[in-house]
């Protein structure tokens, strides 16, 4: 199991800016992946501050918790099988590594949680000022919206690196901290 802490600041823009963003790094890669979101019916990681999905990308699959630190979030993910992904999708069984241990030591039942939703991301990403940017469109339930992100040592540092950027595009900048999870979770009424 690997541990990150992911330290980001982030705001949601519309389509236009996004093309705006996207002009200006023409030679980044794209790549899409989906996240599948995993709770109970009632929600009872949310509640407990905790986010699960599995991520899709190039045919991979890597389950990941986030749980909140006093700056950023805490990242838990281990790789996991396709068949392990349909398992879960199709018959509602969880896999069977450390993530599962760990929320079951949390005294969460593992066979109440599935997959309640997902969200698929157009991603750019691009190093720069020391950071990592990422310029996405998500759709998810019939509903896209556009984001750009940017990942830092510090959350003031990534404010102060994205709010420059936007500024020097013409972009209005608001940062959000309304994550993929709960804009997700929120379009199907959860």
């Amino acid at each position: 199991m690997s541990n990150a802490i992911e330290i980001e600041a982030k705001a949601l823009i519309n389509v236009e800016d996004y093309r705006k963003l996207v002009k200006r790094f023409p030679e980044s890669p794209r790549y899409t992946q989906t996240n599948h979101y995993i709770d109970t019916d009632d929600l009872a990681l949310a509640k407990a501050g905790i986010a699960l999905r599995i991520r899709e990308k190039n045919g991979l699959f890597e389950l990941t918790m986030k749980t909140p630190l006093s700056q950023g979030l805490l990242e838990k993910s281990v790789p996991i099988t396709m068949n392990e992904f349909c398992a879960l999708r199709d018959f509602g069984e969880f896999p069977k590594c450390d993530l599962r241990r760990f929320l079951t030591m949390l005294d969460f039942n593992v066979d109440d949680l599935h997959i309640l939703t997902s969200l698929s991301t157009e991603r750019i990403d691009v190093e720069y000022e020391g950071g990592l940017l990422s310029i996405d469109r998500n759709a998810y339930s019939g509903k896209v919206d556009y984001e750009v992100e940017l990942e830092f040592n510090n959350l003031d540092g990534a404010k102060k690196i994205l709010g420059g950027l936007l500024e020097e595009c013409g972009i209005p900048c608001t940062f959000s901290k309304i994550s993929k999870t709960r804009r997700a979770m929120a379009a199907i009424g959860k």
